[in-house]
């Protein structure tokens, strides 16, 4: 089985956004230990706050935010907010 974070990095197109949408929302539902945010309020939480500092974990990665958002953005984004704190 793939890692969530390994399928983030594949996603290019909408397609694949919505085959890692689904692959998301399949954890949650086999493994919610998983996830730090099982709620629909703490995810969205834990989005908005990722969102805000998320020049940060690009900038720790070695890599520059791109200007304009990407699908894999997209994937990144809502990969965080399961899990962020």
């Amino acid at each position: 089985m793939v890692a969530l974070s390994e399928l983030a990095e594949r996603v290019e197109g909408r397609s694949d956004l919505v085959k890692f949408i689904g692959e998301l929302r399949r954890v949650l539902l086999v493994d919610p230990q998983s996830w730090e945010n099982r709620d629909l309020e703490s995810f969205l939480e834990a989005l908005a706050a990722w969102t805000q500092s998320m020049d940060g974990a690009y900038s720790n990665r070695g890599e520059a935010l791109p200007e304009t958002p990407t699908w894999k953005m997209m994937a990144e984004m809502l990969l965080a907010a399961s899990i962020y704190e």
